[in-house]
């Protein structure tokens, strides 16, 4: 009976009633027999036929007949449900990453670079029902993903992002948040959103953040920053060890958190500071409650109705039952 329902289960009370039929037939089974009275059984062994041992069957039949037949009364019936999900108001968001050599430092383990990989990645599995793209940026910026909604080709090129000094080195945060309001600022969704992440200061790039952030906010863009990195002192990379490996020394942490908060304030959206892997997933947990998706969810139900059988066999019990009473049961003491 895996996966039966009932559309009436109110007549499972009537199940009440069988405890009450069968007090009632023990009270009356001997003025159900044909009895004789006579002076004497002198004459009359004290054998009992056979037929009148197995005659509470007729009983026992018609009880099950009844049994049957309130289960089928209570509809029994298997459904299948089938779902569909619909995303009403999407977000579509762009996450702009700064891939300069700074965010090679060990602050976070193993370094700023593979931690925001980490964290993005699981970010990225939380929205399955939004449009996400990629941007990276040092000195200059481009487009590693346009705004899609395949999750294995954004997270492929999350895993990707590297320091390869493709990029000129340098930290244009400018450049870095205009090109993904160019991804995003044709967007039909319900919120656009930029996640700005950097660890360091403007240093280059001929887009002023400022401009970038007027832009944002012109084009409806809410934009959320995120500065990376510890506070006080950090192992950076200052130079190439002979082996090509990098050479580390103890610098003290620069992050313009003015500006980053400046452009969080102006497009309406938050300014974090990530001291930690564990305090950035902390920040993406609450970028992914504060931007949330209204998704629609269709249920198509396909009833299977299970009654006949029951009601089948309850028919052929009670007509066994007759004809036993009728043939074999018809006449006897």
């Amino acid at each position: 009976m895996d996966g039966v329902t009932f559309m009436n289960p109110g007549f499972f009370w009537l199940f009440l009633l069988i405890p009450a039929l069968v007090g009632y037939h023990i009270w009356k089974r001997k003025e159900q027999t044909a009895t004789l009275k006579i002076s004497s059984l002198k004459g009359f062994g004290n054998s009992t036929s056979f037929l009148a041992k197995i005659k509470p069957v007729l009983f026992v039949l018609r009880i099950l007949a009844l049994s049957l037949m309130i289960v089928a009364l209570a509809r029994p019936r298997t459904v299948d449900v089938s779902s569909k999900t619909k995303t009403t108001k999407g977000v579509d968001i762009v996450m702009s990453i700064d891939v300069s050599a700074s965010m090679l430092a060990k602050d976070l383990r193993p370094n700023r670079m593979e931690a925001l990989k980490d964290v993005a990645e699981k970010f990225v599995e939380g929205r399955p029902n939004d449009r996400i793209g990629i941007v990276i940026y040092a000195a200059e910026a481009y487009t590693k993903t346009p705004v899609t909604s395949d999750k294995a080709i954004v997270e492929g090129a999350i895993k990707s992002i590297r320091y390869d000094q493709v990029l000129k080195d340098g930290t244009a945060i400018g450049m870095g948040l205009a090109t993904a309001i160019n991804r995003i600022k044709d967007s039909k969704a319900k919120s656009k959103i930029v996640i700005l992440m950097t660890d360091g200061v403007n240093n280059t790039g001929f887009i002023e953040p400022e401009t970038a952030s007027d832009i944002a906010k012109e084009f409806g863009i809410k934009v959320y920053t995120i500065g990376l990195g510890t506070k006080g002192m950090a192992e950076f990379p200052y130079d190439y060890a002979p082996n090509g490996g990098f050479l580390f020394k103890m610098m003290p942490v620069e992050i313009d958190e003015q500006l980053m908060k400046s452009i969080a304030d102006k497009t309406g959206g938050k300014y974090f500071r990530a001291t930690s892997k564990n305090s950035l997933e902390k920040i993406y947990e609450e970028i992914n409650k504060l931007e949330t998706t209204e998704i629609e969810e269709l249920k198509f139900y396909d009833y299977d109705e299970e009654f006949r059988p029951f009601a089948i066999l309850a028919a052929l019990l009670l007509l066994l039952e007759i004809a036993l009473r009728h043939t074999v049961f018809r006449s006897f003491i």
